[in-house]
Formats: C-alpha cells, sequence, structure tokens
C-alpha cells in the first residue's frame, strides 16, 4: 500500500531556465517551417512538462507524437472545413437568386451550421480530455475512455443552449454537469474517474459576474441625470463644447467596467475550479485544488507583464507557467495499491487533438 500526504503528492521540479532553451527552438523551427512545427513544438514542450511532474513516487511520461496531433489535425481539416465551404458557398448562391425561399434556406443552413459547431467543439473536448489521458503514464500505466463523445457534443448544445435560455441563470448548472459527464466517462488504469460536483456553491459568484453590467449601467445612467440635475454637464460659456471630459469619463468608466467586471469573472472561475476538482476522485484518491481568485491573479497579470515586458517573445513560456501553476495547486488525498494498478484496458485513439485546434479551444 502506498500512502501519500497531500501537499508530497504533486511536485512540479522544471525551471524556467531549463526550459527555455526548448521553448525558444520551437520558436525558430515554428516560424522557419511556417507553422508546420507546431505539432512537434507542443509535443516537446508536454514531454518536458510531463518528465518534471512526480505524482507519489514516480514522474509522469508522455508518449504522444508530433505526427498524431499533425494527422488529427490534417484529417479535421478535410472533414470538417471543406463541406462547410461547400455549404457557405450554397447560401451564396441561393442568396444571389434574391427570393424569400432562398432567404429562409439560407437562414436554415446558418442555424444549422451554427448548432453544428456547438456539437463539435463539445466533441471536440471531450476527445482532447480522453486522447491526454491515453497518453500520460505513471508506472507505466495510462488512461482513457471507450466513450467516443459524440453523446458528449448533443449533450453540450443542449446543456448550454438551456443554461443560457433562461436568461443565463442555468451556466453555472450546465458547465458542472458538463464537467460531471465528461470526467465520468474516463478512467486511469483499472480506476474509473468519478466526479459528483454541484452548483449550489458557484450561484453567489455567478450573481455578481450576471448582475455587475446591470449594477453599473444603472450607476451610469444615475450619474447622467445626477450631473444633468445639478447644472453641471455642461459649462455656460459660449461657443462649441469640447467633447474631452466626456470621452475621458467615457473611457475611465469602460475601463473600470472592464477591471470589475474580469475581477468578478476570475472569481467565478476561481471556485467553479476548487469545486470541480475537490470532487473527483480515483479509486481511493481524493483531489483538491488550491488555487484561490488571487493566485490566479497573479499568474494572469504575472504573464501579462512577460509578454508585454518582452514584446511578445515571453508567450513561449505561457504553457510552462500554466503548467506549473496548475501542479502546484493539485492536491490528492487518500491511498493507492500499486499491486491492484493494472493497465488500462480502453482503446487508445491514434489521432491526436485535430477538432480541439481546428476550433481554436486549446490551452497547451
Amino acid at each position: 500500500m502506498t500512502e501519500q500526504h497531500e501537499r508530497g503528492a504533486f511536485e512540479f521540479t522544471g525551471s524556467w531556465r531549463e526550459y527555455a532553451p526548448i521553448a525558444f527552438t520551437n520558436l525558430l523551427l515554428t516560424i522557419v517551417t511556417l507553422g508546420v512545427y507546431t505539432f512537434w513544438a507542443r509535443t516537446r514542450t508536454r514531454q518536458y512538462l510531463w518528465s518534471r511532474t512526480r505524482f507519489i513516487d514516480d514522474r509522469l511520461e508522455w508518449t504522444g507524437t508530433g505526427l498524431e496531433l499533425m494527422l488529427g489535425y490534417l484529417v479535421v481539416t478535410v472533414l470538417l472545413f471543406v463541406p462547410v465551404a461547400a455549404v457557405n458557398l450554397l447560401i451564396g448562391a441561393l442568396v444571389t437568386r434574391g427570393n424569400s425561399t432562398a432567404a429562409g434556406m439560407a437562414g436554415l443552413l446558418f442555424l444549422l451550421l451554427y448548432l453544428l459547431f456547438f456539437v463539435l467543439g463539445g466533441i471536440a473536448m471531450f476527445r482532447a480530455l480522453r486522447y491526454r489521458l491515453s497518453r500520460t503514464y505513471w508506472h507505466g500505466i495510462r488512461g482513457g475512455s471507450d466513450v467516443q463523445g459524440f453523446r458528449y457534443g448533443i449533450s453540450y448544445l443542449w446543456r448550454m443552449m438551456l443554461g443560457s435560455a433562461m436568461f443565463g441563470l442555468l451556466v453555472p448548472w450546465a458547465l458542472v454537469s458538463l464537467w460531471n459527464e465528461r470526467w465520468n466517462a474516463m478512467s486511469f488504469g483499472p480506476y474509473p474517474f468519478r466526479s459528483g460536483a454541484n452548483s449550489d456553491g458557484l450561484m453567489r459568484r455567478y450573481l455578481l459576474f450576471y448582475l455587475l453590467p446591470v449594477a453599473l449601467g444603472i450607476g451610469a445612467v444615475l450619474l447622467v441625470v445626477l450631473s444633468l440635475l445639478l447644472g453641471v454637464s455642461l459649462p455656460a460659456t459660449p461657443g462649441p463644447v469640447s467633447p474631452g471630459p466626456m470621452i475621458i469619463g467615457f473611457v475611465l468608466f469602460y475601463l473600470l467596467f472592464l477591471v470589475l467586471f474580469g475581477l468578478v469573472s476570475l472569481s467565478f472561475y476561481a471556485a467553479y475550479f476548487r469545486q470541480c476538482i475537490g470532487a473527483l476522485t480515483l479509486g481511493h484518491l481524493e483531489f483538491a485544488f488550491t488555487a484561490r481568485t488571487a493566485d490566479w491573479l497573479k499568474l494572469m497579470l504575472g504573464t501579462l507583464l512577460l509578454v508585454v515586458c518582452t514584446l511578445g517573445i515571453g508567450a513561449v513560456f505561457i504553457s510552462y507557467r500554466n503548467w506549473a501553476f496548475f501542479v502546484r495547486h493539485l492536491r490528492a488525498y487518500g491511498s493507492l495499491d500499486l499491486d491492484q494498478f493494472t493497465q488500462s484496458t480502453t482503446r487508445a485513439p491514434g489521432q491526436g487533438e485535430g477538432l480541439f485546434d481546428s476550433l481554436d479551444m486549446g490551452a497547451f
């Protein structure tokens, strides 16, 4: 029986100095090959990050290849975007006819295309997680899933549409239930993941996110009305009125809105991540995530400063920073019997995250 104190279950031992040669080589080769090397660059990055991540008594290993990622991307490009281009041409041909029937058919095609991309977005999220687990090894054992993800794509469509249709108030429920459905279809070795997260504790923060624009809008209207009543909105001097003060006030108000909205959104996301990971189990292991809003804010501000101060070159370290942040705040409780920890029997997908990449949903 292997037992590990929760603070020592996960450890990241990498350093930015050690990763820098990989990052800059990836950047150079990606530029020289006009982007083709992107898939191999991502593979090299994951190999380094996984190899510097220890779980209990062994390091992780990434076994995916750049060729898998490239083939997945090419297959999706052919199977998805060629039909989409054909539909766009058909829509254009219908619209040029100028009759109501053609316009109605064009509108219907647009709607179906929109729904299709929603479903594909859900499938992409599911299959990307399945692929990453299947290529992640620990003690020579991998994860995965036998579920293809098509049903999850439909579930993603109707749950997100329902969450948005109810004035957006069911969005937390949709996000959490989709998290549960996604992870409950995954496994690692012989053990299935189990997630029973609920959205009860998220509604207070989501209401802040939901009502903030309304509150700021009402405040702006009241401020304008009050200024008019006090007679200070317009100067009494003759001649044209300078729009400068009004423009400055609008810009300051807009910046205030962005800052407050960003902080409230970050607060909700931090709570969502803690709650969902805290409800995740694998066998007798329970997980937790300790990052709070202030921790996420430090990560984002640090990344922003890094990119701005290096004129964009520092973006090559974003993947490194995100992974290190994730691992250093991840905790595990419980025990794991290595004698019972056998190889996964799930089918390993032969291609990478092509759909995930083609829809621009990837993180690293």
